[in-house]
């Protein structure tokens, strides 16, 4: 009797055990139904918590970062218990079998696959998807994920951009009643500005990937770069008529992409299809989303060996729990998660079922790069002399991705293909010089991110053609098609001002790097003089720019002058010299007009309905993170009413200001600064000023003429079906062109006479009758990507960056971002000239 009762009660306890640890679906844990309402970051996070708690022998959860509100950043590791217990030495082997860690790999490698949900975060059925993808992985009921995880480690971020998730959720949340409407026109499906798409800073975090300015991607791609993933795949949402987008991808490929990876494209889409088959869903391919530009989360991967996809939902911020489509159909949030989920596992069954090849034709593929490079050339050299801010710039984005580099180590004379020049030519190398070649084992992405041409097989794409990185740092540099090794890697010291206690130090105004340290002197409360004119000192010429810290005017500051001046040159990698005597030998002294006292500004940038979110973004993120200095936001629908004389900048980022600048409001403006306000006008907020009383900007009369003469014209029929590629003529999607450049006006101060511009629009400013044509345009000054023939016709003779004299007060005109998505370099000092220089 005893036996039977202790019996009974073993059984008992081994069933609440069982019961016990059972895992928890999604709906068990969090409470609620798929697709019922949206679940917050935490939530998404606790349940992944729990799923690892659950199943310590095959999930590891690693925060890699946060966000800048504080959000934690988050991947769980999925294996077999048999790959879990050897999960470090699968990550190793895996670099070691590419080339990135020294030592031979132990054992057959499996395949490893990443898959990331909402890096837009109004894309929120993606976070919505990660829990149930991690629930039937380790659904041990579930034996199609037996079978993945047999011979693939998967690795999930539930989400890249959970402040951007987290803003639009609230939002929702806010709005949507009792029971969600579907009706388009309801408030939940209209997200105020600037919705939930970006990251705090309103940056993309999808077209960031490879410039990393973000504090999210740089956290995320130092652990993608320790895992080196044989497959990536992102989860997005598009418009809600689209149904569902999946690969193969649309053209153009970048002429770099293997035949294997070309392959998988379309064994990915066989994978892609069964379910929307079996189940009679809507979805298209090869249309629309491209694989060229190198800054997304699908080729980014791609173009370091993985096969990386992009997939789309239709919903995105429209969506909500529910929307009713022109059909009459009503989209679910449910319905957005079961597609989502279906290609989350196709994706790695995909993998999966190829692990064998896809392993192998990875470690071919970083073999290759560095036995046989891509491409014709095979060396890079960037000339140092005069450009050592730019190059410590450089070298640092080099050194973030782990790319191998050196100096020449000794005199050499080459031939090769000259950026500036557009041209092949013959040029000496100093032993100073630093040249990378393309022997090394992700070289593919290395010579992507440095051809001076980007191969377009196809006139419509999806973002910007042309993205060089010699262009983008402003940088004199050649291609050179012989391997030429270099020595090894320099170790750049800064110049420090001899002089213990000089007279001034003086700083040469060259690249981003001096802009930081002017700003954070001016913050410290240090007074600082600009050269307005080039001059020459104890035997070393200056050029205009060049800041002059003096003694004189910071005694108030005693010993700490010094060291402040001294230790922030250090901190910031910035060349400082001294200088015993204000007396030049050639040029004005130091206490001349030409050598002009730089006030600190109080800036405003505005903000809201009407401006460009990651315009404003970008600019936001310019002073809070780049170069730390204080700004205050103004609210669009406050520009009319508040106190502008509390201001010195006022800048417009790029956007429509017919609404923000209404007749009053744009009268209130010139007067602030006729009585010496400095207004910069960024992109589309020049089309608000164009042709307006009192502002010099106008559009080309010639374009008004060319379109009377074609009224007399017989009339051409168009046909339908070239639409798309005929409309693509008249655009000008991120290429570059050289601009003739006056370096004597302050805004030009640090350049040469030549820029290299990233044209994001087909602008047709003439030039400046009155004011200052500071970056122009002339007749054929396209040198990379792609524009249409009506787009360059419309640039030729155009006015890019100017400045007008208006009463006391100057206004800027920048037709082109100078500092465009926060990666191209080389006009962050042009943007802080026009902030600090001009006008002093």
């Amino acid at each position: 009797m005893l036996k039977n009762l202790l019996l009974h009660a073993f059984l008992l306890l081994s069933i609440c055990a069982s019961a016990q640890s059972k895992l928890q679906s999604p709906e068990e844990f969090l409470n609620f139904k798929k697709g019922e309402r949206f679940l917050r970051h935490h939530q998404v996070v606790s349940y992944y918590e729990y799923v690892a708690r659950q199943n310590p022998n095959q999930v590891k959860l690693i925060q890699y970062g946060s966000t800048n509100e504080g959000r934690p950043l988050m991947i769980a590791i999925l294996a077999s218990p048999e790959n879990f217990a050897q999960l470090e030495e699968i990550r190793t082997n895996n670099l070691k079998s590419i080339g990135l860690l020294e030592g031979k790999p132990t054992k057959k490698q499996p395949a490893i696959a990443w898959l990331s949900y909402n890096v837009h975060g109004n894309e929120s059925c993606g976070t919505s998807t990660a829990p149930f993808t991690l629930y039937e992985l380790m659904n041990a009921s579930n034996e199609r994920s037996k079978a993945i995880l047999a011979n693939t480690v998967v690795i999930l971020d539930p989400s890249i951009n959970p402040d951007g998730y987290d803003r639009y959720v609230n939002f929702y949340n806010q709005k949507v009643g009792a029971v969600y409407n579907p009706n388009p026109a309801a408030i939940e499906h209209s997200e105020p500005w600037p919705g939930g798409r970006f990251n705090h800073y309103l940056f993309d975090l999808n077209r960031d990937w490879a410039w990393q300015t973000q504090k999210e991607s740089q956290e995320r791609l130092a652990l993608y770069r320790q895992w080196m993933p044989h497959l990536h795949a992102d989860f997005h949402e598009q418009g809600v008529e689209n149904p569902y987008y999946f690969a193969p991808s649309a053209k153009p490929y970048h002429e770099d992409i293997t035949g294997w990876q070309r392959e998988f494209q379309k064994i990915l889409g066989d994978y892609n299809k069964r379910d929307f088959d079996k189940n009679g869903w809507l979805y298209f391919s090869k249309e629309r989303f491209d694989l060229l530009y190198p800054s997304y989360g699908d080729t980014y991967p791609t173009y370091n060996g993985a096969f990386g996809m992009t997939y789309e939902q239709g919903g995105g911020g429209r969506g909500g729990l529910g929307i009713t489509k022109r059909d009459g159909d009503t989209l679910t949030l449910k319905q957005r998660i079961d597609h989502h989920f279906s290609t989350s596992f196709a994706c790695l069954e995909a993998v999966s079922a190829n692990a064998d090849k896809a392993v192998t034709e990875f470690i071919k593929f970083f073999d290759n790069a560095q036995k046989s490079p891509v491409g014709q050339y095979k060396s890079f050299v960037f000339k140092t002399k005069g450009n050592e801010s730019r190059t410590r710039e450089f070298l640092n984005f080099l050194d973030r991705e782990n790319f191998q580099y050196g100096i020449a180590g000794k005199g050499l004379v080459a031939a090769g293909y000259s950026y500036q020049d557009d041209k092949n030519v013959g040029f000496s190398i100093d032993p100073d010089d630093i040249v990378i070649n393309l022997f090394q084992p992700r070289s593919t992405f290395l010579k992507i991110l440095l051809e001076p041409k980007t191969m377009v097989e196809d006139s419509v794409t999806y973002d910007i053609t042309s993205w060089s990185l010699p262009y983008a740092y402003g940088l004199s540099a050649f291609a050179v098609k012989d391997k030429i090794t270099p020595a090894p890697k320099p170790q750049f010291t800064p110049a420090a001002a001899k002089v213990e206690k000089p007279y001034a130090y003086l700083v040469k105004w060259q690249a981003f790097s001096e802009l930081k340290l002017l700003a954070s002197l001016l913050k410290k409360g240090i007074k600082v003089r600009s050269a307005a004119k080039a001059f020459e000192i104890e035997n070393q010429t200056y050029n205009e720019g060049t800041l002059v810290i003096t003694r004189s005017g910071n005694e108030r500051l005693g010993d700490s002058f010094d060291k402040i001046v001294r230790s922030e040159a250090e901190r910031l990698q910035v060349n400082l010299y001294s200088v015993s005597t204000g007396m030049s030998t050639k040029g004005s002294d130091f206490g001349s007009d030409n050598v002009a006292y730089l006030d600190a500004p109080k800036v405003a940038i505005v903000s809201g309905d009407g401006v460009s979110p990651t315009s404003f973004g970008g600019t936001w993120h310019f002073f809070d993170k780049q170069i730390e200095y204080p700004t205050t936001i103004i609210g669009e629908n406050t520009l009319g009413t508040v106190d502008l004389s509390k201001f010195d900048v006022l800048i417009l980022v790029d956007g429509r200001y017919n609404k923000i600048l209404d007749d009053k409001t744009l009268a209130k403006v010139k007067d602030w600064v006729r009585a010496g306000g400095k207004l910069i006008a960024v992109q589309g907020a020049l089309n608000a000023l164009a042709g307006k009383d009192g502002f010099e900007l106008k559009h080309k009369e010639e374009d008004k003429k060319k379109d009377k003469e074609k009224e007399n014209e017989a009339p051409k029929l168009k046909v339908y079906a070239n639409a798309e590629r005929e409309s693509v003529s008249e655009e000008t999607p991120g290429s570059i062109y050289k601009l003739s450049m006056d370096n004597t006006h302050p805004l030009a101060f640090g350049y040469d006479k030549t820029y290299y511009s990233l044209v994001l629009e087909t602008t047709d400013f003439q030039y400046l009758a009155e004011g200052w044509n500071v970056g122009v345009t002339k007749t054929k000054d396209l040198v990379a990507g792609y524009a249409g023939a009506k787009a360059q016709d419309k640039l030729k003779n155009s006015l890019i960056f100017g400045t007008q004299d208006l009463g006391r007060g100057q206004i800027v005109y920048l037709a082109n971002d100078p500092i465009f998505r926060g990666f191209w370099q080389n006009g962050k000092l042009l943007f802080g000239n026009a902030v600090f220089v001009v006008g002093n």
